[in-house]
């Protein structure tokens, strides 16, 4: 699933709510007794840690309220109307830089989440490798079918510098099939190990329309037949459902992590710095953040 247009609305209805909340502001204290600056400021700056902790957007009366009960008004014959407005701008501009710059580090701040690569991970390329680039991918997602191909590239071409991780984001609502898909995955890898899940990947992506036009009744045992595993066990195993909370926990914490549709990826240095990475982004971009996690000292 294509995350630019997700991202954007996101994005637009942050923006209206800073626009609403301003023009709330401006109004509610020129309606009211005149506080000073630094009760304005911090009403912004109260208002933007809650924002950041998960509270509600900003909504008109909510600032309102938060006016109310926090701003008693203080009458300022100091001050000309001009100057006053010219203040209340001031912490209005403030708020809206603030509350950007937390937007943009919202992704960064959000990846921090990602579980680290253990052992039961699937992982390409050289395990001991400085960088890891952890994929969330949704096997009907014709996006991941292109990224798939890109992260193949940018391990064969990292000298051993970049291992590749692979787990699990079925998009349920727009892809019925992907979690039996990704149960088939698992089942290859209980079968024949971290080489036939990657085997099943590579061959499945290769083989599919995507976007659930994918006969799985045909193509799943076809790809078990094709890598070597035995049909019968294959199929007790997709029939099983015991890989279901794995893939489950993956999609959880891909949303955790920040993920909103797929691919959705976060590279990591050696020193843990995460650089996350949305929708199938081409080999050029994936490379530059892998350039900078391989610089990272």
């Amino acid at each position: 699933m294509k995350t630019e247009t997700l991202n954007k609305v996101a994005v637009a209805v942050v923006v209206a709510a800073v626009v609403v909340a301003a023009a709330a502001l401006v109004m509610a204290v020129r309606l009211s007794d005149r506080p000073d600056e630094t009760r304005v400021l911090r009403l912004i700056d109260e208002r933007l840690a809650e924002t950041q902790r998960g509270a509600a957007p900003l909504d008109e009366a909510r600032v309102i309220a938060l006016i109310e009960e926090r701003l008693p008004g203080t009458k300022s014959a100091a001050l000309s109307d001009r100057a006053l407005d010219a203040r209340i701008e001031k912490g209005i501009v403030t708020f809206v830089e603030k509350q950007q710059r937390a937007e943009r580090e919202r992704p960064n701040r959000l990846a921090q989440a990602a579980r680290p690569v253990g052992k039961d991970d699937h992982i390409r390329g050289n395990p001991n490798a400085p960088v890891a680039l952890i994929e969330y991918s949704d096997f009907e997602c014709p996006f991941c079918k292109r990224f798939h191909a890109t992260a193949k590239q940018v391990v064969n071409e990292s000298n051993g510098q970049v291992k590749w991780i692979y787990r699990h984001f079925p998009i349920d609502e727009l892809h019925s099939k992907a979690r039996k898909e990704a149960a088939a995955s698992e089942c290859a890898a209980e079968l024949g190990g971290n080489e036939a899940f990657w085997k099943f990947a590579d061959r499945f992506y290769e083989l599919t329309p995507s976007n659930n036009r994918t006969d799985t009744d045909t193509v799943l045992p076809q790809i078990a037949r094709e890598i070597g595993l035995d049909a019968k066990q294959f199929a007790a195993c997709l029939a099983s459902g015991r890989h279901d909370r794995r893939i489950e926990a993956d999609r959880q914490n891909a949303v955790n992590s920040g993920g909103n549709g797929t691919p959705w990826s976060i590279i990591v240095s050696k020193r843990g710095k995460q650089y996350p990475l949305s929708g199938a982004q081409p080999y050029a971009a994936v490379k530059q953040l892998v350039d900078l996690a391989l610089r990272e000292k």
